[in-house]
């Protein structure tokens, strides 16, 4: 045995004998602090005896947590997530329980309560002693990294000879926009895109060529994916000058549509048609479609399928963790179209099991979710004695939500993507929902948000550095779905909903007081699928009270107005014979920035503010209401309208495009759902060996043609083993025969 391995050897030993010392103290102050727990007998007993005693079970107690601990895990994967996350500590305190028994002479006792907490302290310090070390040890964390590639690969890569293709990583920074992107570079607040965008951080916008490889990260070290809350060995806090560029920054424009449902669909799927919100009436249904509730999303999926014949971006060999939509993937985690479903093989929280697997995880995720509960409670404290404007309410379940969508949902989607990456899976596609649940209720920008977008960027630095220990080669691509315009709510400007307005212009009773418009986001739906709750929102709240009045929908900065009584989409005659009055009510009002509604004579007309009307069939020179909309506003309002299930009427809030501020008909004061800001302006960020997602001077526009983008790089990585777009429709017996095939698969260890 050489020199160097026989100081490998001494250095794992030191580090487990530093361990099981750091952890023996921890022990013993515990046994002082805690009247329920004892290390000695009840005749009394030497402080060399108490000590041994210390040591044989905290021995015993990091023995039974590496071997026991991932087979309870695994039995308990049927337990809804979250309350696997709560039974964790439980399990941790009978692992304890066991090894104090163990013990000679039966000189170890705790009370069940008690068990609770010393097990948690042990797993949290051993852990942070565990890392702390391995920090110092490059080659220690390198060789930790090797086995688990190692072992992944011939666990799912047996039978595939000769080097691997590239793999391509999709990481969905949700709701961050281009220009949100490029401030938080320039500020320092994302060390790890600085370094790809090359020193100084400006990077260049649709350019060719270059051959880097995938991005690496400087700076090793175990840090798990939550391990930024709890201290400052992260990767990315230093970020050293890169002499190059690695990748190229391009902003893309959304759909009329810009909110997640509409933009992932098209991504994943290649098709966003008939999404015209996020949340719309279909009146030949009678159902009310909501983008996060997993029954909706899973029909929206199966409409994808059907329209374009495909399975999705992800059929082969794909992976897709914290998605709306499974994009053909086998490996599915935190994925909300299968979240409804039931059965064995149909578990959307497989990936909660990579997690928890590790006692220390799940003692380090929850310390960082209670101290973001007792931030956010802060932060909206400051708020309120500040007085700032614009606010919205930040009370009741919202400090948990948001602490579910920055610790745990990040944690364990960052966790599901490096165990893809080590098991060397050609496509992954994840999405961190943190930064757009925050600045919905934060704001875009401000300090809230800064905090969120440094944690997300240590997570990126993260998976950067696991792509050097994977089995093949990754290209990280990193993308938005939206962005986020700011603004306060219509309802406290003006003192009523978007509903009441309605309701006044149809010559209805308008209630004294207005409503909170419900409020709706990824998080949220994310929570409640983690539970094993149904996402169903109530549909006596959405419905009216008769059937004759509409139904007022919210999506963000766009309404919808529909008339359930009448089964096919009103035209603008039908509409003014029945409420002469709602249609100029609407225009005119000074939070509205046009309507969209259908002409029986003249085909879609924008209607704004004195009388201004544009025909859009009629290619009119002058855009009118449009014009402040930017390039491309009347193109998607088209688009909208040719939508089986678009709205008798849509309205879009008006918009200050100096301040780029709109007026959300939602409670939140960062928003995205219409036209207007930088909702519609997300970002693609792709390595320069890619090609060029745009030739120069060109933009690229709407989430499909985002997802041919994608698919020309997957095939660009795996050559003929890439999933292929067909090139002809197909019939509508082919497209459910693909629909059916698209099972999930789950792996229990992904």
């Amino acid at each position: 045995m050489g020199r160097g391995r026989w100081r490998k050897v001494g250095s794992a030993l030191w580090r487990v004998v530093a361990v099981w010392a750091v952890s023996t103290l921890t022990m013993l102050v515990l046994a002082g602090l805690l009247p329920d727990f004892k290390l000695q007998s009840e005749d009394g007993d030497s402080s060399t005896r108490i000590a041994v005693t210390a040591a044989l079970g905290a021995g015993a107690f990091g023995l039974l947590s590496a071997l026991v601990w991932p087979l309870l895990v695994r039995a308990l994967l049927l337990v809804p997530a979250l309350v696997l996350g709560l039974l964790a500590f439980f399990l941790n305190g009978s692992l304890l329980l066991l090894a104090l028994s163990l013990i000679p002479a039966g000189r170890g006792e705790a009370g069940a309560e008690t068990a609770v907490v010393v097990a948690a302290v042990m797993s949290a310090v051993a852990s942070a002693t565990g890392g702390a070390l391995a920090v110092r040890d490059d080659d220690a964390y390198r060789r930790r990294l090797y086995r688990l590639a190692d072992r992944r690969r011939r666990r799912g890569a047996q039978g595939q000879p000769g080097p691997l293709a590239p793999g391509t990583v999709f990481i969905q920074l949700d709701g961050v926009g281009h220009d949100v992107l490029q401030a938080a570079v320039a500020k320092g607040l994302m060390p790890t895109v600085a370094r790809w965008l090359g020193a100084g951080g400006a990077g260049r916008t649709g350019e060719a060529g270059g051959t880097a490889a995938a991005p690496r990260a400087e700076a090793p070290g175990p840090v798990a994916p939550g391990a930024d809350d709890l201290g400052p060995n992260a990767p990315g806090d230093a970020a050293p000058a890169t002499p190059a560029p690695t990748h190229r920054l391009t902003p893309w424009r959304t759909d009329w549509s810009s909110q997640t449902g509409a933009s992932q669909l098209g991504i994943l799927h290649g098709s966003n048609h008939d999404v015209p919100a996020f949340r719309w009436y279909e009146k030949d249904t009678g159902e009310v479609m909501v983008s996060n509730r997993p029954a909706s999303a899973v029909e929206l999926q199966r409409r994808a399928v059907r329209r374009t014949g495909d399975g999705g971006l992800l059929t082969v060999d794909g992976a897709s963790r914290g998605n709306l939509f499974s994009g053909g993937a086998e490996q599915l985690a935190l994925v909300l179209s299968v979240a409804a479903r039931r059965g064995k093989k149909n578990r959307s929280r497989a990936g909660y099991f990579a997690y928890f697997s590790d006692p220390a995880n799940a003692v380090r995720t929850a310390l960082s979710f209670v101290a973001e509960v007792f931030r956010e409670i802060g932060e909206s404290t400051r708020a309120r004695v500040e007085r700032r404007r614009p606010r919205v309410s930040r009370g009741g379940l919202y400090p948990f939500i948001r602490a579910f969508a920055t610790v745990v949902e990040r944690d364990v989607v960052v966790a599901a993507v490096i165990g893809d990456m080590l098991a060397g899976r050609s496509a992954v596609y994840a999405d961190l929902v943190a930064y757009d649940e925050v600045a919905h209720h934060s704001g875009p920008a401000g300090g809230d948000v800064e905090k969120v977008l440094r944690r997300l960027d240590r997570s990126l630095a993260l998976l950067a550095q696991v792509a050097e220990h994977a089995p093949r080669s990754y290209r990280i691509v990193l993308l938005s779905d939206h962005g986020q315009s700011p603004g306060e709510t219509f309802r406290a400007r003006y003192g009523l909903t978007l509903g009441d307005l309605v309701k006044a212009g149809c010559g209805l009773p308008v209630p004294r007081r207005a409503q909170r418009t419900h409020s709706g986001a990824e998080a949220r739906a994310a929570v409640r699928a983690a539970l094993r709750r149904p996402v169903e929102e109530g549909q006596d709240e959405l419905r009216p009270a008769r059937r004759a009045e509409p139904i007022v929908l919210a999506s963000g900065n766009l309404g919808l107005v529909s008339f359930p009584d009448v089964r096919h989409r009103m035209t603008r005659e039908e509409i003014d014979r029945r409420h002469p009055a709602l249609l100029p009510t609407l225009a005119n009002h000074p939070g509205i920035g046009f309507l969209l509604v259908r002409s029986a004579e003249r085909g879609p007309v924008v209607l704004g503010a004195r009388g201004a009307e544009v025909y859009l069939d009629e290619d009119p020179a002058d855009l009118g209401p449009l014009a402040d909309f930017g390039p491309g506003a009347a193109d998607a309002v088209r688009r909208t309208d040719g939508f089986p299930h678009t709205a008798d009427i849509m309205v879009n809030s008006w918009y200050d495009p100096q301040d780029g501020e709109v007026l959300a008909f939602e409670e939140q004061i960062g928003s995205h759902g219409g036209l207007g800001g930088a909702q519609g302006r997300p970002f693609l960020l792709s390595p320069l060996v890619l090609s060029p997602p745009v030739e120069e001077g060109e933009e690229l526009v709407g989430a499909e043609a985002v997802h041919r983008v994608l698919r020309r790089w997957l095939v660009e990585a795996m050559g003929p083993a890439a999933p292929m777009a067909p090139e002809a429709p197909v019939t509508p017996e082919v497209a459910v025969a693909v629909a059916e095939v698209s099972v999930p698969v789950h792996d229990p260890l992904s």
